[in-house]
């Protein structure tokens, strides 16, 4: 076949190549049918993982706080105590935790796969981190004004309550959007064992089934959550801060 021959024959093929190249990235079923499931999803178990986190671990960090040293409540035997679970619980790496706590997760909903199911261990794994948060901005407060408070005869609920906790409210909301922020980034890495969402999307057609398209939507999404996340708390943030 002469030369001439073999560039028409090229020059022919490529638009129905590039038919199919366009078809597959614009038109691909899988990213019509299962990615605002998997938007949702992930949405979802961002939500409850990080709501039961804050309810739980925003009085963990202030109890770290109550029993430090110049705490309100000094205690250095619980302080201890709490301080080594809390680090025991930021130490584990959050793939090694997930799979460990199967058994647990299997009796607390019944199932080791799907978005309900990742609510247990990035609960579980989230909790000790923000604690940590919370005990941070809690001690970020002037003592001056803790100690003003004092001064006027305020209790120590008062004190927690109307000045250490409104004074670092701002820090608070920030440490929250990192919680989240956070969460949706190990969520994404559950997917990997079946929790569902954008990462199980990722895994199992962008990268099991070389699917680039559905791989890049997925980071897309994923991205675009965050963002959205990170400018609602510092909107927030600078809502509530008077200083």
């Amino acid at each position: 076949m002469s030369a001439l021959a073999i560039t028409n024959v090229v020059s022919a093929g490529l638009p129905a190549v590039l038919g199919t190249v366009d078809d597959r990235w614009f038109n691909n079923p899988v990213i019509r049918e299962t990615f605002w499931l998997a938007v949702a999803e992930t949405i979802y178990m961002s939500f409850w993982s990080s709501l039961i986190t804050v309810l739980i671990g925003t009085p963990l960090g202030l109890l770290l706080v109550a029993t430090a040293r110049g705490g309100l409540l000094p205690n250095r035997a619980i302080y201890q105590t709490l301080s080594v679970i809390v680090n025991i619980g930021r130490s584990l790496p959050f793939i090694i935790l997930m799979i460990a706590i199967l058994p647990f997760t299997r009796f607390v909903v019944g199932t080791t796969l799907g978005w309900k199911a990742a609510v247990v261990p990035l609960t579980v794994g989230a909790i000790p981190f923000f604690a940590r948060l919370v005990e941070t901005a809690v001690h970020s407060v002037e003592p001056g004004k803790i100690e003003a408070a004092h001064m006027m005869g305020a209790s120590r609920w008062q004190i927690m309550f109307g000045v250490q906790i409104r004074e670092a409210l701002p820090a608070l909301i920030q440490s929250t959007t990192v919680l989240v922020i956070t969460i949706i980034s190990y969520g994404a890495m559950a997917g990997v064992i079946g929790a569902g969402g954008l990462g199980q999307l990722a895994m199992n057609y962008g990268y099991n089934r070389f699917m680039g398209d559905v791989m890049l939507v997925a980071i897309v999404g994923i991205l675009v959550i965050v963002q959205i996340v990170q400018m609602t708390g510092d909107m927030l943030s600078r809502l509530v801060d008077h200083r």
